[in-house]
């Protein structure tokens, strides 16, 4: 089944992804839980101001219990309640960040005023998200220029993009359609335009359309010209005259860093040393390397990323690696 236009009908209403019902049980029984203590304290604030009212004749005996204690026992049974609510949400929150290993990664970029979006094989679209029925997805979004927010209301998930720091959003489509995609956060006078869609297809649709305009390898490619134009290989390599970190293999490894302690070499340590050198650099090395933060575009970056990541990756699990 392809996605066509008669699928929006209540596109923002259904649960599209597999977030979306457990966001709407904890959305229901914040709302109930918060309607049963208006209507208990509402209720009884009125008694109290009717049967207590000046003049009544209702008996006002000393208190037999301390006001202590009962204050105590409110304090502590609201506290438990929605410290659960809390941790709910919480699981909730950590199962959009961490989606499981291996999910389809398909990055996000975020400027005023559309979204630039890249598949994995390199097709790029704009203000339009292709993404197959039933399989995980992890969305890497980032910004060129302001805050903005990813928002799709059927899939109940919503995550802020800041510029110069790259953040990560899980789901699993569970419904084939047409959904709608907003930036919910001003940023700018365009905002209200900053709108697009989520395609959710069959998985045969969806390998269908991404071979029909992908270009396998083009961001590998074009992150191997931007290696080499920005000089990364005058310091990066076998035999270079700088002291600096060999590249190859070294994605997916443990390295030392300066201060103590160990970091993984994934996307954003590597983005972090292009455009923070100084936020966390490898132990043993001089601080010589400058910082790209503002000469480099985001997509360019992305494609230099996706080069490094290829550079003699291992074919087994990370591991720690002792830079020389």
């Amino acid at each position: 089944m392809t996605a066509d236009s008669s699928t929006t009908l209540s596109a923002t209403a259904a649960e599209a992804s597999s977030a979306a019902a457990g966001v709407d049980r904890l959305a229901f029984t914040l709302f109930v839980v918060g309607a049963l203590l208006v209507l208990i304290l509402g209720f009884l604030n009125l008694a109290f101001v009717i049967r207590y009212r000046r003049g009544s004749a209702a008996p006002r005996p000393p208190l037999q219990i301390a006001s202590w204690k009962i204050e105590t026992a409110w304090i502590a049974a609201t506290t438990v309640v929605f410290l659960g609510i809390f941790c709910w949400g919480a699981w909730l929150y950590v199962a959009m960040e961490r989606p499981p290993a291996g999910a389809l990664e398909i990055h996000v970029t975020a400027r005023q005023w559309m979204w630039d979006i890249r598949q994995p094989n390199g097709r790029r679209e704009f203000n339009t998200l292709h993404v197959p029925l039933g399989t995980p997805v992890r969305l890497i979004l980032t910004s060129e220029d302001v805050i903005h927010s990813f928002f799709v209301p059927a899939f109940r998930l919503k995550q802020d993009v800041v510029p110069g720091k790259e953040v990560s959003l899980g789901f699993r489509a569970v419904r084939a359609g047409l959904f709608t995609l907003f930036c919910s956060e001003f940023c700018g006078s365009k905002h209200a335009e900053m709108t697009g869609q989520v395609v959710v297809d069959t998985p045969e649709g969806y390998a269908a359309w991404l071979s029909a305009g992908g270009e396998p390898n083009r961001a590998v490619a074009n992150g191997e010209r931007l290696y080499l134009r920005y000089g990364c290989s005058g310091c990066h390599t076998e035999g270079a005259s700088v002291h600096a970190p060999i590249l190859a293999g070294l994605y997916g490894r443990q390295i030392p860093v300066a201060g103590g302690g160990f970091a993984l070499v994934d996307e954003r340590f590597l983005r972090d040393c292009i455009l923070m050198p100084g936020k966390n650099p490898p132990a043993g090395y001089p601080l010589a390397m400058p910082s790209f933060k503002g000469v480099i575009a985001e997509g360019d970056l992305i494609d230099l990323v996706a080069y490094l990541k290829g550079l003699g990756s291992p074919p087994g699990p990370p591991q720690a690696r002792s830079l020389p």
